[in-house]
């Protein structure tokens, strides 16, 4: 058995033929683990001995004809998701110690498909970042080249499924940071609609934009993994209630009868001219596929950045506040009173950038600036919504570049918080607008690294963005191109 090869699909198939067990399954992944992470570090720790007995009861199951649609799978979770009796740190100082007491819903359903949690992946502190090197932990490095970043703030998992130490891993996607590393190391990301997936169990960055999406090899995986963890859940009163389809069942080769629209705006100054021939060929062979392209624009597209930069970090100091020492993960010793505790807690255990965000959140949340700042973003991400409803009205889904470049250097832009940020310049609009997106590989640079076709579609329209992606993947493996 390749475990290089394997994807989710794949494995089943693997399992259901008897030619592998799930607890075989998990001993090879863990060989290569330990094989490739320590240099690679996309894991923060391993679950072997719980991992190894989900995998035995998954086989148990199976043999007594009882499995279910995940049975014996393996799976690497970012940690930033709460699993009933692993860590969750969330890359940061403050939360180390902490052990999750129960399972997030999106946990609980995976479980309940017999789903195998290997381990927690590295991230940027609190989601913070668009390169993990912001993890209080340690540095992740692209598998495609170890000098360069894979992206953030997802990274361990992108880096996991990149690297074969993982068959697939969940991610969370605030402004990118599921689509941002999947397509800086070559893997499909997939940010669901806003309220499609249940947040309950997820460490609050941001809460109006926050999402949960798997980060996978194909994008039937990225199907199969959504079809599990959609839904309606009553602890979260901002998921939907909205019949979950099968995403699997929609796919196919062509896109025939679909109109795929091609902002201009996504085209400008500053994309890599690499990145930019690489997607413009991936959306010649949409247009072969049998799509219709199209023009459209998104005109508030430049305001992006600063609004999300405004909103995110404005509801960021909000919801780390409850980060204080007095209920769970560091306290500061030696304190004369709550008020200096909090102080010297939060600055030990919070790391540079998480503060530099706290500290921008809370004064644009203060007196005399609210209005100006937080009142004024709210009203401009409701101009970007309404341009992306404007474009849907004409269009199935829109297509442009996930990054402006390729995977850059570690070290590169860490001295040039303004530079990192824009690194999420075409992912953050849809947050923004909560809309679905995915970013699937669409080829590479001369240099050999991968590039990411964004494919973005309306309100719960995940069904037509999984079809582009699918169609695309299949028609570039069938060229040798992906």
């Amino acid at each position: 058995m390749n475990i290089g090869t394997l994807t989710i699909c794949g494995a089943l198939e693997e399992l259901r033929a008897g030619r592998c067990g799930s607890e075989e399954l998990v001993k090879e992944l863990i060989a290569v683990i330990r094989r490739r992470d320590p240099e690679i570090g996309a894991y923060l720790s391993l679950d072997e001995e719980s991992a190894l007995t989900q995998a035995k009861e998954a086989d148990r199951a199976r043999a007594a004809g009882q499995a279910r649609r995940l049975s014996g799978i393996p799976l690497a979770i970012k940690d930033i998701l709460n699993v009933r009796g692993q860590p969750c740190t969330c890359g940061s100082r403050i939360l180390q110690g902490y052990t999750a007491p129960y399972d997030a819903t999106v946990i609980a359903k995976l479980r309940a498909e017999g789903a195998v949690f290997l381990g927690r992946t590295n991230m940027d502190e609190f989601a913070m970042g668009s390169s993990t090197e912001n993890s209080a932990f340690q540095l992740t490095r692209n598998p495609r080249d170890p000098s360069r970043v894979p992206g953030g703030s997802s990274g361990g998992s992108a880096a996991a499924v990149a690297a074969d130490e993982a068959l697939a891993a969940l991610g969370s996607d605030t402004g990118g940071s599921i689509r941002q590393p999947a397509a800086l190391c070559g893997c499909v990301g997939l940010k669901p609609t806003y309220g499609r997936v249940s947040r309950y169990g997820l460490v609050a960055f941001a809460s109006s934009l926050d999402q949960i999406g798997p980060i996978t090899k194909t994008v039937r995986d990225a199907a199969l993994l959504l079809s599990v963890i959609a839904g309606r859940d009553e602890r979260d009163s901002t998921s939907v209630d909205l019949a979950v389809p099968d995403y699997t069942t929609g796919l196919t080769n062509d896109l025939r009868g679909l109109r795929l629209g091609l902002p201009r705006e996504c085209f400008v100054a500053g994309i890599s001219p690499d990145v930019e021939a690489t997607v413009r060929r991936a959306v010649d062979q949409c247009r072969a596929l049998g799509a219709e392209i199209v023009e459209v624009s998104l005109p508030h597209t430049e305001y992006a950045i600063p609004t999300y930069y405004i909103i995110a970090t404005a509801e960021a100091s909000a919801n780390l506040a409850r980060f204080d020492g007095v209920r769970y993960g560091l306290r500061a010793p030696e304190a004369a009173n709550p008020i200096e505790m909090y102080g010297k807690t939060r600055a030990a255990g919070f790391g540079p950038e998480v503060k530099r965000r706290v500290i921008l959140g809370t004064y644009v949340l203060s007196g005399g600036y609210h209005d100006a700042y937080y009142l004024s973003a709210q009203k401009v991400r409701t101009l970007i919504a309404r341009d992306f409803e404007n474009a849907f009205a004409t269009c199935h889904a829109l297509l442009t570049p996930t990054t402006p470049t390729a995977a850059f250097r570690i070290g590169e832009k860490t001295s040039d918080p303004l530079q990192m940020y824009l690194a999420d310049i075409f992912t953050a609009p849809a947050n923004l607008a909560g809309i679905c997106g995915l970013s699937a590989p669409c080829g590479q640079t001369p240099d050999g690294l991968p590039v990411g076709l964004q494919i973005l579609g309306p309100v719960f329209g995940e069904a037509n963005i999984l079809r582009v992606g699918h169609a695309l993947e299949q028609a570039l493996a069938g060229d040798g191109a992906a």
